[in-house]
């Protein structure tokens, strides 16, 4: 069956330079890549995010984690990937592991990159989506339908009006 998921490279994943590693990785899947951008993640989309978190007692250290805060102001940003393909979901969560980093096999992404904080944080470097609900919830809250290389939702045209940010 034909998915698509979210794939999100962390700040710590950025502050250890592995996007490439992760990216080779996720080459063993042959999935397509058909969207890819770099994000500095505000708090609002990271609350978002990770609104199933909302009442847990950590959830705004994981706010502050995936917005880049525990990482130095360079490395405030993430790498956002849509990955599409035969079985997707279920690829990506193989090859990236357990969320917990301790507890994923030695021979997944966090099993590899991954680390448990002193604070108890798990810094497991990637991010992938869960199920096809949350992979289409998650993927429209990352990325715009012409930021995707294929159409993978339907979509429709609307007149707007709106203020945005051009080059000078």
């Amino acid at each position: 069956m034909i998915q698509q998921t979210l794939v999100i490279v962390k700040p710590d994943g950025l502050k250890k330079s592995l996007t490439g590693n992760i990216l080779t990785r996720l080459s063993e899947t042959k999935l397509r890549i058909v969207a890819a951008k770099v994000v500095h993640v505000s708090p609002e989309l990271a609350e978002k995010h990770y609104i199933h978190l909302k009442d847990k007692p950590f959830f705004q250290e994981v706010v502050k984690y995936i917005c880049g805060e525990l990482h130095g102001a360079e490395y405030r940003r993430v790498l956002a990937m849509v990955y599409r393909g035969d079985d997707a979901i279920v690829k990506v969560r193989k090859l990236a592991g357990t969320t917990n980093p301790e507890e994923a096999e030695a021979t997944s992404i966090r099993g590899q990159y991954g680390r448990l904080t002193t604070k108890g944080l798990f810094e497991n470097v990637l991010h992938c989506s869960s199920d096809e609900k949350e992979a289409e919830r998650e993927i429209k809250l990352w990325f715009e339908p012409q930021e995707i290389a294929e159409d993978i939702f339907p979509v429709e045209s609307i007149e707007t009006k709106v203020q945005r940010t051009v080059w000078k």
